[in-house]
């Protein structure tokens, strides 16, 4: 199976028992599937789909990302802590920022002190700040030209590392000539 395609499966299912709450096994995967039946016209597709949906639901329920719990006669399935964090690690991929028409001239610097035991946590907020375009200082401080305040705040909550980012406006940076270079600005 695509790993790519395997992801979006799991990603809505994840988002699906993570509205819902609490969903019974019998109902994930029809509801999952009224969401791909909206991307693709392709009847004879939607078995696929189907098998796909219960293979990931498996796959997600044995890495421990979802968990069957049993009430009276009826099986339910429900997130896990694990699960949530991969949701927010999905979110994170759609996060993105707004370009203003006109520079404020003001740099957004984020510093962060990530301890060791959480290196893939500092590795992901690195990963993200490159994606959405930062530029690295030095291996724990990077900078912005554009507002994005409320995106950091964002990515630190999702990602559990809130205390360790500090999110800062300056006015000047030492040698910034570079930086508006990279960053195209006047």
């Amino acid at each position: 199976m695509d790993d790519s395609k395997n992801i979006n499966i799991q990603k809505i299912i994840l988002t699906t028992v993570a509205t819902a709450g609490l969903i019974g096994v019998a109902i994930v995967a029809p509801n999952a599937l009224q969401v791909i039946k909206q991307f693709s016209p392709n009847k004879k597709r939607w078995v696929k789909e189907k098998y796909n949906m219960n293979e990931s639901i498996k796959n997600l329920l044995r890495k421990g990302m979802l968990e069957k719990v049993r009430k009276g006669d009826s099986e339910f399935i429900k997130l896990t802590k694990k699960g949530d964090e991969l949701i927010g690690r999905y979110e994170l991929g759609d996060l993105k920022i707004e370009k203003p028409k006109k520079w404020d001239k003001k740099w957004r610097v984020i510093i962060f002190d990530v301890e060791e035991k959480k290196r893939g946590l500092r590795d992901l907020l690195r990963s993200n700040l490159n994606r959405l375009g930062f530029v690295k200082l030095q291996n724990s401080v990077w900078v912005f030209p554009y507002e994005c305040e409320e995106l950091i705040f964002l990515l630190k909550t999702k990602i559990f590392i809130d205390s360790d980012v500090l999110y800062m406006e300056v006015n000047r940076i030492e040698n910034e000539k570079w930086l508006k270079e990279v960053f195209g600005l006047k």
